[in-house]
């Protein structure tokens, strides 16, 4: 990969960075350096704020039509495109190809689908009577920063970025300091067609995040990322934020199901990215009478996973994005044998380069336990066994999150009050992932706030004017 130099995208040109430190960027499954970028600083910001503020009146005043065919032949190249971005994330954060591509497929389909529904989005009239009218327009909140995390960062800016474009917005977009060349190849793709300062970029860590949030000439704050920063984000914005940041994901195995079946689904929510996902299952509530088959299986689950780098296509469980993240994971889970939990499979680091962490099961986990309270984000699979279906509803509803949950019943009456009682802005009944492509929640808690994804996320990027018209009175 050549060495990149410009980081800092404003009025439709790279330029170097204000910044003299530097960031190392290395492949989390080999530790071979992919390449450097800036920290970042608030000089940088300064200027992809004035370019955007600089051209968002224009393209607030562009047809919505125009903005959506613009976005569909962006999302046209990221297609053209889909196979150096997949690489670029596998060599950034180490996903398996095949799952970098899905995410390079996801964010060019929700380009499409943001430019199909922005041009459709439209306000209310209401009668006052016979000369007034009062009309309910949506207008662009004006510029918006995006901020984005590293473990699908195709898709999630995609999404945000898209989502404000068609609005009328214009973008200043911080890609996470650990997928810095995928996001600014990313921007070079979207930016192609649009007018100068109309997407913008700065690159870096909090250096450049933390003004870029505070920035007083923003309108949104979307962001993307943990808890801990996402709460930065909202004690120092300005304006208005929409976030979406951690959770701690509940999955209830209830009595009933096929214990094969639960396993497989618990497998993959809780390793598919190496547990590197927004809603991964983060911890497990099953049930005793399923609870011995359904945890052998789980655990023959894991150890068919094949461990290794990225870039090769028999990988199915790929390094965490770093050495740093590995740490977490692994103290996560010897605390939880310190304390009693058993150790079925995985929870060793392995010698060798890189940050791999095998796909791990733990039985027997306490409430208390911090693998079953705080984030842990790697790929272990926390389990716990209940005696009844009420129990279970319960314990999934403790903590401070509530981004998202999932139910596996065979029960009409379980997934009723599945769907009702849990805490949580998206409930799941019989499969971790999936979902209706324009599906949105409002994560709960700790876990964010706003829509985020789906059509209400063009409302999030938009704000209502009410207009009175009333015609004047004749004098005579």
């Amino acid at each position: 990969m050549p060495m990149r130099k410009l980081w800092l995208f404003a009025d439709g040109e790279w330029r170097a960075s204000a910044s003299a430190e530097t960031i190392a960027v290395d492949d989390p499954a080999t530790g071979e350096r992919v390449g450097e970028c800036p920290r970042g600083c608030a000089g940088d910001v300064e200027a992809a704020v004035a370019s955007a503020r600089s051209a968002a009146a224009g393209w607030a005043r562009t047809a919505p039509a125009d903005r959506g065919a613009l976005l569909r032949r962006a999302a046209a190249r990221v297609r053209e495109h889909a196979d150096e971005l997949a690489r670029l994330v596998t060599r950034e954060m180490g996903k398996p190809l095949a799952d970098a591509r899905g995410g390079v497929e996801a964010g060019a389909g929700t380009l499409e689908q943001y430019a199909e529904l922005g041009p459709l989005r439209c306000g209310r009239t209401l009668q006052g009577g016979w000369g007034a009218t009062d009309l309910m327009v949506r207008e662009p909140r004006g510029v918006v920063a995006a901020i984005t995390p590293w473990n699908d960062p195709v898709a999630i800016a995609c999404g945000l970025i898209g989502a404000a474009l068609v609005t009328g917005n214009t973008v200043v977009h911080k890609p996470s300091e650990r997928t810095p060349h995928t996001g600014a190849r990313l921007v070079e793709l979207l930016a192609e067609d649009l007018p100068p300062g109309v997407l913008t970029m700065v690159a870096g860590d909090r250096s450049a995040g933390a003004p870029l949030a505070a920035h007083p000439d923003l309108d949104l704050v979307a962001h993307v990322g943990s808890t801990r920063a996402g709460r930065e984000v909202a004690a120092t914005a300005r304006c208005r934020v929409l976030r979406e940041n951690g959770g701690k994901d509940p999955l209830i195995v209830d009595e009933g199901v096929d214990p094969k079946w639960a396993a497989g689904q618990a497998a993959l929510g809780s390793f598919a990215n190496a547990g590197q996902i927004c809603v991964s299952v983060e911890r497990i509530y099953v049930h005793r009478s399923v609870a011995e088959p359904f945890t052998a299986a789980l655990v023959a689950e894991a150890e068919a996973l094949r461990m290794g780098p990225g870039l090769e296509e028999a990988t199915t469980l790929g390094p965490l994005v770093d050495r740093r993240q590995r740490e977490v994971v692994d103290e996560h889970v010897r605390s939880a044998v310190a304390a009693g939990a058993r150790l079925l499979t995985g929870g060793r680091v392995p010698d060798g380069p890189g940050a791999f962490y095998p796909a791990t099961v733990l039985a027997d986990c306490a409430d208390d336990m911090p693998v079953m309270r705080e984030e842990t984000f790697g790929p272990v699979a926390a389990v716990r066994v209940v005696e009844n279906f009420d129990e279970a509803l319960a314990l999934a509803n403790t903590g401070e999150y509530g981004l998202a949950a999932t139910v596996l019943t065979p029960s009409l009456t379980h997934v009723q009050r599945a769907w009702r009682e849990l805490r949580a802005g998206t409930v799941k009944v019989n499969a971790v992932f999936g979902g209706a492509p324009g599906g949105a929640a409002q994560p709960l808690g700790a876990s964010g706030e706003g829509f985020g994804y789906g059509p209400e996320l063009l409302d999030e990027m938009t704000h209502t004017k009410v207009v009175h018209i009333a015609v004047p009175e004749e004098r005579h």
